[in-house]
């Protein structure tokens, strides 16, 4: 009797480990288009068809299905293909630190299950659709030091769990939508580096799990709004290279000594001598990237 049940522990954890490595034929088809379509045999760390799918760098596969894919750093050259949308159960896209090229395939948001999408430093182009609406589940969205271009859609509002938003450094366009303020679990907010003008919309005070704010070197103009007061966690504000004319906004922000504080000296209208910055560093208007490691 208890060698019965041996066997039957023994098939039964086979199965599980072979369920686990195997995964549909169109997911496993998408993933060999991937490798095909970003020159795989120039990775740096290879595919083998010949093995099975979780075996694969950076592929991780939880019951059927690859639910990881986490391919950082990797040589990846060239588009990513619409085929990408057959990885309808995909958690995590890191993609970051490659040199992909072309527009972000359509399919790629109607991944409504991901939580983790990451494409900064890469050159890719094309708008941000308003299918990014869809995504309700992503909480992180980095694509800095891209050539996106476009407007932010009003429908990034729609994404409640997103606490990383970071589009700098790409060719983004137009106002922050009001919609931005529907962010309330947002902590980082960078834009730095694009071509965005008009106003910070009021909305922004909304986001009071913010942490660091990062608008430097846009167009963006007007007062700096009352609204900033209520952003009681922030740390790190970037306001520099700007056209702002009014400072006012700032004066309950930046008496909590934020640790990080950037801003346009020349145009500001605050009383600085007034307020103790012995916490924080200050470049005045000269932009410096902020290491979160």
């Amino acid at each position: 009797m208890r060698f019965t049940r041996l066997i039957i522990f023994g098939i039964l954890a086979l199965a599980h480990l072979t369920g686990s490595a195997q995964v549909s034929p169109a997911e496993r088809e998408a993933l060999l288009e991937i490798f095909q379509s970003t020159n795989g045999l120039h990775w740096v760390r290879k595919w083998n068809p010949e093995t099975p799918v979780n075996q694969w760098h950076g592929v991780t596969v939880e019951n059927g299905h690859v639910v990881k894919l986490e391919l950082f750093h990797n040589n990846l050259m060239g588009p990513l293909p619409e085929s990408i949308g057959a990885l309808q159960e995909l958690k995590v896209l890191n993609l970051a630190f490659n040199n992909l090229t072309g527009t972000l395939p359509e399919s790629v948001f109607s991944l409504k299950k991901l939580q983790t999408f990451k494409i900064e430093m890469n050159r890719l182009k094309g708008k941000i659709p308003d299918q990014i609406g869809d995504m309700k589940d992503l909480v992180e969205l980095s694509a800095f030091n891209n050539f996106l271009s476009g407007r932010i859609p009003s429908r990034i509002g729609e994404l409640k769990k997103l606490e990383i938003l970071n589009l700098s450094s790409n060719m983004v366009i137009g106002r922050i939508p009001e919609a931005i303020g529907q962010l309330g679990e947002l902590e980082v907010l960078g834009l730095f580096e694009n071509q965005l003008f008009g106003e910070i919309p009021e909305s922004i005070g909304n986001l009071t799990a913010l942490r660091e704010l990062v608008l430097s070197n846009n167009r963006l103009g007007g007062a700096i709004p009352e609204s900033f007061g209520q952003l009681a966690q922030l740390e790190v504000l970037q306001l520099q290279h700007n056209e702002f004319d009014d400072y006012k906004g700032l004066g309950s922000v930046i008496t909590r000594q934020l640790l990080v504080f950037d801003y346009d000296v020349e145009k500001s209208e605050i009383d600085y001598k007034s307020l103790n910055f012995s916490r924080t560093r200050m470049a005045d208007t000269k932009f410096e990237d902020v290491d979160n490691e």
